[in-house]
Formats: structure tokens, sequence, C-alpha cells
């Protein structure tokens, strides 16, 4: 069960990190070893060096496995296995189309936040007929990406392990932009700091790490390329951050440290890297299979719009390792039927879990800059600290909502103890954010802002009444 006031001991956090990193480099020698005793044949058919893998692994030092790269590499691998068990069960089974259909409801479920999903169901449909194609073209695309990425994760690995991976007759390199890692074309990333090789110039370009903005701040976080999205919303190149982004990102970090020192400890402990998003209408984002890795939108957005996503996901990292251990909720997770305040549309319990969780900690910034500036001592403008006093009252007012659906939730028995042991502790946090900016609500009321404050708490209580928790218990 997860203990009561945990949610800002950097102890405990810590200890999620040492065992997060313990259970990934046993799943890594787990998956090793299932690919020898179980699937050596189409190992040997997809030239997976797994004995390369292997060195890898024992060459990563233990606190190298919550790195988000590789992290991501090893549950690239994860996912590799289950495919390839999919394809044998698909292989012996006699009613293709049973199957195909239940696996389309499984990957629905899984696979919400890579490209699984349209590769082998590009229509939502079972398609039993096209599925062994789609499947064994998939087990090629994503072995080869897990192959290419092991060859320079720990550079320097003995000579033999090279050799023996081109022995292997691993396919040619691909070194097109890739999206997901936000890595240069014409670039191959080396180690696990962002480092990368020009394959035109042959030179190293070493990473770029953020200067610490206080003593006690966390070394170790950098900055990488700048993805670009095109007009449809989707990424279309990964080019150098233009100048001054740094200077941006410090700054918001020297904020956070001086307002939130207990955030700006999270930050420094989860995050490691930033990605600025050059994407007009994209909000920020991350990924749980790339913990610490953090898509910015530092260009169509403000300094205190830079300071609050930084929180946002580093937040998404914080719940994903807390979800690493406990199991929070059942059933449920992927149907949509709770109200979102923050998209206006029906979400699943597990992403209003994850929306709670993150604007709670939203929230509870906003509160700690509030306070900031009413100390005297805060560099923010006046209208920075009313805006950030807005934005703490419409959280509040928008986590409390989904609040009362997670307590519905929990009474229908969707919840776990410790899943709700953490809405709990939400709750007492949001509690006491209400009660610091409640003498500041007359104040935006009266402000700018007023007329968008009444408006959401109007919208609020119409979505009440439109998808109360009867509702839920109907479904």
């Amino acid at each position: 069960m997860l203990p009561q006031m945990t949610l800002f001991d950097s102890a405990f956090v810590s200890s999620l990190v040492r065992e997060f990193r313990a259970s990934m480099r046993g799943l890594l020698f787990d998956l090793c070893d299932d690919l020898r005793a179980h699937y050596q044949r189409p190992a040997a058919a997809l030239r997976l060096p797994v004995d390369h893998f292997r060195s890898v692994g024992n060459s990563l030092k233990l606190e190298e496995y919550s790195n988000w790269k590789v992290v991501g590499w090893i549950e690239e691998l994860n996912d590799l296995v289950y495919f390839l068990d999919v394809r044998e069960q698909l292989r012996r089974g006699r009613n293709r189309q049973e199957f195909a259909e239940a696996f389309l409801a499984e990957c629905e479920q899984q696979f919400y936040e890579n490209t699984y999903l349209d590769d082998l169901f590009p229509h939502r449909r079972p398609d039993p007929a096209k599925l062994p194609a789609r499947l064994s073209a998939l087990c090629a695309r994503v072995g080869r990406s897990i192959t290419q990425e092991s060859l320079f994760l720990v550079p320097g690995l003995p000579p033999s392990w090279r050799a023996n991976a081109k022995r292997k007759r691993v396919a040619p390199l691909d070194v097109g932009p890739n999206f997901e890692r936000a890595e240069m074309p014409g670039c191959i990333a080396i180690g696990l700091d962002g480092a990368q090789v020009q394959l035109t110039r042959g030179r190293v370009v070493p990473p770029e790490w953020l200067r610490r903005p206080g003593p006690r701040w966390p070394a170790g976080l950098t900055l990488g390329p700048a993805l670009i999205y095109g007009r449809d919303r989707t990424p279309s190149r990964v080019a150098a951050a233009p100048p001054g982004v740094a200077d941006r990102v410090h700054r918001a970090l020297a904020v956070i440290e001086q307002a939130w020192p207990d955030g700006a400890q999270l930050l420094g402990c989860l995050t490691s890297r930033i990605i600025p998003l050059k994407a007009k209408g994209v909000v920020s984002f991350s990924y749980r299979h790339r913990p610490g890795l953090s898509f910015i939108n530092c260009f169509d957005r403000d300094d205190l719009d830079l300071i609050d996503d930084l929180i946002h996901e580093n937040s998404h990292h914080h719940l994903n390792l807390l979800l690493r251990k406990y199991v929070m909720h059942r059933h449920h997770h992927n149907q949509e039927m709770f109200y979102s305040p923050w998209r206006h549309s029906l979400r699943p319990l597990r992403g209003i879990l994850h929306a709670t969780f993150t604007f709670t900690m939203g929230a509870i910034l906003f509160e700690r800059l509030s306070s900031w500036v009413a100390s005297g001592r805060a560099t923010l403008t006046p209208a920075q600290a009313l805006r950030a006093r807005f934005r703490c009252l419409e959280e509040v007012a928008s986590v409390r909502y989904s609040l009362k659906d997670l307590e519905s939730a929990r009474k229908l028995g969707w919840l776990t103890v410790t899943g709700w042991a953490l809405v709990a502790s939400l709750k007492r946090e949001v509690d006491r954010v209400a009660k610091e900016i409640a003498p500041y609500q007359a104040a935006v009321l009266r402000s700018q802002y007023g007329s968008d404050l009444r408006r959401h708490i109007e919208e609020l209580r119409k979505a009440r009444l439109t998808y109360g928790p009867g509702r839920l218990s109907e479904t």
C-alpha cells in the first residue's frame, strides 16, 4: 500500500527509482533467456544479436537502467518478444477471426502510446487474412530498431562484440530522423546523455547540459534538438534547438527552485532530458516507456506556461513510476466513461487518474508561485502573478470535479486500496491549496480572468448534471 504523505518525499521516490532499475535489469536478462530458450529460430531469422544484448546489459551501470534510452530499448525488446509469441499463437490457432478480434481489443488497451496499433490494424478491423504478414513486418521493423539502438548504448564495448554483431549480418543503419527519441538525421546517437556522431563529418557532438539554476539543483539535465511538427500536427523534422531556448528553460527551472523547492527536487530526480517542441496547437507530452524524456512546447507558450509544462510532464514521469510498482485500478481502464474537465470529453479511468495527479501538481505549483509573490521575493510580474492565481483556482475546481468521479470509481470497486490511498493524498493537497488560494479569489473574479473562471465553474456544474455518478453505476 502507498504510504501516506509520500508525494514529495524524495527518499521514497529515490527508493522507487532504485527498485525500478533492478526490475528493468532483471527484465532485460529474462528477455534474453526467453529468446534463447523459446524463440531461437525467429530470433535467428530476425538476426537478433542476443549475446550482444547481454553484453550491453552487463556493461550498463545499475543507475543507468532508469535512463530513458535504456528503458525504451528494453521495453521495445519486451514488445518484440510479446509479438513473437502472438505470431506463434496465430500460426497454431484454428479460428483466426476470433483470435484477430481478441488481439485487436488487447492492442487497443495496451498500445495507446505508439504506432503498433496502426501497423497491425490500420483500419481498426481484425483483418485475419492480412494479420500474419503485418505481424511479421512489425517484428522485422522492431527487431531492426532494437538491434541498431543496442549498438550505440554503450560506447567502447570490446571489439569482439562489435565483430559478433557484424557476423549476425545486421541490417544497414537507419540514419533518418527519429521522432520518438528526437534524434537528428544523418547522425548516430551514442551513449545515454545525448551525444551524437555526425556521419558526414565524423565529428562527435557532445550533449548540451543545462546550467544548474541553484546550489540545491541536481546535475544531469540535458537539452536536445527541437522536434518540429507540420501543419497536419504530426512530426516532420528534427532540427537544432534555436538560440535562447536553453536560457528560457534555465530561467524556468530557477523559478521552480525558488518558489517550490520540493517540486524542483522531484523535477531534478525524474526529468533528465528536455526536447523543445515546435508544434502550433500541440501541448507538451511524454511517453510512459521513455521516463525522464519530456517534449516541451517552448515556442507557442509563454514563460509561465513553460514552468507549468515542465512540472506537468515531470508529474507524468512521477505517476508512471508509482504505477510500475503499485496496481491502482481494476477493470474499466480503457472505456471512456469519465468526463475530463481538461479535454471536455470522456476519458478512461487511467486517463482521469493521470490528469488528476498531474493537474494537482499544477495547482500546487501555481499556489506556490502565488505565495512566492506574496513573500515579496518573486521575480514574476504582477500580470504573471494574477494569471498564476487564476490558473490555481481553475485547476482546484477541475481536480475537485475529478476527485468526485474517482471516489465513485472507488465505491464501484474500480480503484484498489493503493489507488485510493493516492487519491486521498491528492485530495489532502488540493484542500490545502484551496485554503491558501482562497484569499485571492475575489481579486481574480474582479480581474480580466473573472469571466473565464465563472464560465469554467458553470461548465463543470453542467457536466456534473450530465455525467453524474449514477451514470457510472448503470454502465
